[in-house]
């Protein structure tokens, strides 16, 4: 794996693919008060390109032109999250989502374990380690510890979706689960909008 770090943006004329991984570092979980410190990318190539958001005006034209691309897939882990970060700091709406969350949730029913973790471990036989996911990501200057965490959230992305779709398919879940990839905007404009819980429960 080789990770390329970035300052404020992608880099003009960087070519990614039509399917692109994508992971977010903040300050924490709070959509308005944690501020967004690193965007990872990665076209499944081996390479992931991290970009790290030191301008407070998110002025990353490179990024977002991406992230709004309609043509681009783009794979989350838990997109719910990281989607709702992204467009309330870069103020772009992120359409054709996979989330290999929902995605292991809707086939890999025989279990309750759907971290990213435990993932990477059953489906492609790699132990990742999640230990700098809580360090400070608003540090001008990150440990290569941290890149190396960070880089490895998206490393795998294209291979569990890989597994996870056959599995959607086998099990006669795709269509449902793209159902629920799409509802993912309107999921993620109630979370940005606040007070809305859980709209389906009694």
């Amino acid at each position: 794996m080789s990770i390329v770090l970035h300052k404020n943006d992608l880099p003009d004329g960087l070519d990614l693919g039509k399917i692109v991984a994508i992971d977010t570092e903040t300050m924490g979980l709070n959509l308005y008060r944690d501020r967004l410190c690193l965007v990872q990318l990665s076209s499944g190539d081996g390479t992931a390109h991290l970009v790290q958001m030191l301008d407070p005006s998110y002025n990353a034209p490179n990024l977002k032109k991406l992230v709004s691309d309609p043509a681009v897939q783009k794979i989350f882990h838990f997109a719910r999250f990281d989607v709702a970060i992204l467009q309330y700091s870069l103020n772009v709406a992120c359409p054709n989502i996979y989330c290999t969350k929902i995605a292991s949730k809707l086939a890999r029913t025989y279990t309750d374990k759907h971290g990213l973790r435990y993932l990477c471990r059953e489906l492609l036989g790699v132990d990742i380690s999640k230990q700098y996911q809580s360090s400070d990501w608003g540090a001008s200057e990150l440990s290569s510890e941290q890149l190396n965490y960070a880089a490895s959230d998206v490393y795998y992305l294209h291979r569990l979706k890989a597994c996870l779709s056959p599995m959607l398919e086998r099990e006669g879940r795709m269509q449902l689960a793209q159902s629920c990839f799409e509802f993912l905007s309107s999921r993620v404009e109630m979370d940005t909008l606040g007070g809305y819980g859980d709209i389906f429960e009694h």
